[in-house]
């Protein structure tokens, strides 16, 4: 009925445990319908349960002893102290906390209490022979599975081997994306720390129509996925004490954003520091000051299964989409400016982040002004902005040039680049110049005492009502020039001020918020 009234939209099925091979059955019989399967720790590797040895003796178990079994299966199927957490403010003093997470166990062993009345003996054997039936059944139509999966699998899973089943299904489905959760049991939909929607938004799974539109389809994030990416980012603004200054229209720096423009469309155009270690308090800082969400260009290889086979980087490249990051393509940046957002631009690209040893603060960008005549097209204000710190925070030892010279890593690196290639990933392969080279890669670095992070905020440039900047490709190049030149000074200007900084140490840094103020409030150099 839902397909027949909606026939151009997707329907999502979630299913956990036994709902996960229902939720497989459903689609492959139902190939030509557009699903979107969730699953939460499937039990598709059921006849793989560590419990299959005590199955037997449940079986052959005396009536009087069954009410013990909710209790053993509820240590077995997931962590009671997570699933009491659920809904406790984690910024609640510690004696609330205690408080609520007492009152809700006690709840909890409540209701196992009477779980042996509502599933006897009979039941539950009943239902343990319709999970082997439904595992066998499932397995068996995998291959005719065409729906769109997101496999949710956990890393303490007492009852199945959830990790393992879930690399089986990434292999054996035809469009399978998978994410691990280390720290969560087999009931991982019911504990604490667990949003199910935002692991859909930020898989990119969520979607409107047929096909998935970035622009569109997207999801701010909500006041608490805000609230959690603070609490998940503070030790890295702690260390990094990232300074922002920007250029009212008179030519006056201060500190904040101020002088960003608010009225969109702006386009922010700047360097991409080593391993784009300014994304995160960039984009946190501006949404706290400005009230408004960045949306980056990103490299394409960021959503598709590439990454998949790094799940310890899935977590920042997930939240990273789940702030909206768009893969980098004409159409998503006409959309992007076409709603008037506030874009974050790198013409430098994967080049510029994943420059080599003595390219710090180079900028690298390509010889045609890409993004200029698009600005001009819909008068979006342009902000050239320069920043400064990678240097401070760690030591690059191993470049592109060392590790494609190492045996077999070399050659996996290599293997790597030239599969993103085949699949149309490349991003400014037919270019000529260094901007060419956007080799994929992850660098050795060599951490350090942290110094601090420095962000300096051009004049707003304003292409309203420029047309002769869409017409003349000259005056375009002018300005594309300007804008590099500008970002450049920038840069030069914060490494030459930095020096003046007298709370550019992390330490430094500490000793003042541990006896003058809070982070926001540590002062810096004179401008």
């Amino acid at each position: 009925m839902k397909h027949a009234s909606s026939p151009n939209k997707p329907i999502y099925l979630v299913g956990d445990s036994f709902g996960g091979c229902l939720a497989l059955a459903i689609a492959a019989h139902n190939p030509e319908i557009d699903l979107v399967l969730i699953l939460a720790n499937p039990a598709t590797s059921f006849d793989r349960t560590q419990l299959q040895p005590l199955l037997p003796l449940l079986e052959s178990l005396p009536d009087e002893f069954h009410v013990t079994v909710p209790y053993l299966l509820s240590f077995i199927m997931g962590d009671p102290l997570k699933m009491a957490m659920v809904n406790i403010d984690s910024m609640l003093p510690p004696g609330q906390i205690i408080q609520r997470l007492a009152g809700n166990l006690t709840d909890l062993l409540a209701h196992l209490y009477g779980l042996a009345d509502i599933i006897p003996k009979e039941t539950l054997l009943w239902k343990l022979k319709l999970l082997r039936s439904a595992s066998s059944y499932s397995n068996s139509r995998l291959h005719a599975v065409n729906a769109e999966v997101l496999v949710i699998a956990s890393g303490k899973d007492n009852m199945l081997p959830s990790e393992n089943e879930a690399q089986r299904l990434g292999n054996s489905l035809r469009n399978c994306t998978v994410r691990y959760f280390k720290d969560n049991g087999h009931t991982i939909l019911l504990e604490d720390g667990i949003n199910l929607l935002s692991i859909i938004k930020a898989t990119s799974k969520y979607r409107r129509s047929k096909r998935r539109d970035y622009v569109k389809d997207f999801l701010p994030p909500s006041k608490s996925e805000f609230k959690n990416a603070i609490k998940n980012n503070s030790w890295y603004l702690n260390i990094t004490g990232p300074v922002m200054l920007s250029t009212m229209e008179n030519g006056k720096i201060v500190r904040g954003l101020a002088g960003v423009p608010r009225e969109g469309p702006v386009l922010l155009v700047g360097y991409h520091m080593l391993m784009g270690l300014e994304i995160v308090p960039l984009v946190q800082e501006y949404m706290m000051q400005t009230k408004i969400l960045l949306r980056g260009i990103a490299h394409p290889s960021l959503f598709t299964q590439l990454v998949e086979s790094r799940p310890d980087a899935s977590s920042f490249i997930d939240m990273l989409k789940l702030y909206g990051a768009t893969p980098v393509t004409a159409s998503n940046f006409f959309k992007l400016l076409a709603t008037k957002s506030h874009v974050l631009l790198y013409p430098g690209g994967a080049r510029e982040a994943l420059h080599r040893k003595g390219e710090e603060y180079k900028v690298i960008w390509p010889d045609q002004p890409e993004f200029i005549r698009m600005a001009a097209k819909f008068g979006a204000t342009i902000v050239p902005f320069g920043v400064v710190g990678e240097d401070d925070i760690a030591q690059l030892v191993l470049d592109y040039d060392d590790l494609k010279s190492i045996p077999i890593l070399g050659d996996r690196i290599r293997s790597e680049n030239e599969e993103a290639a085949r699949r149309g990933l490349a991003v400014r392969a037919d270019m000529d110049g260094e901007i060419a080279n956007q080799m994929l890669y992850i660098p050795g670095l060599l951490p350090k005492i942290p110094g601090r992070f420095y962000f300096f905020f051009g004049k707003p440039i304003h292409t309203k009502g420029r047309q002769d900047l869409v017409k003349d490709r000259e005056k375009a190049r002018e300005l594309y020039l300007q804008v590099k030149s500008e970002v450049q000074n920038n840069m030069n200007y914060l490494l030459k001020k930095r020096e003046e900084d007298p709370y550019r140490n992390f330490i430094d840094r500490t000793m003042y918020r541990a006896f003058s103020a809070t982070s926001g409030d540590v002062p810096t150099f004179d401008f």
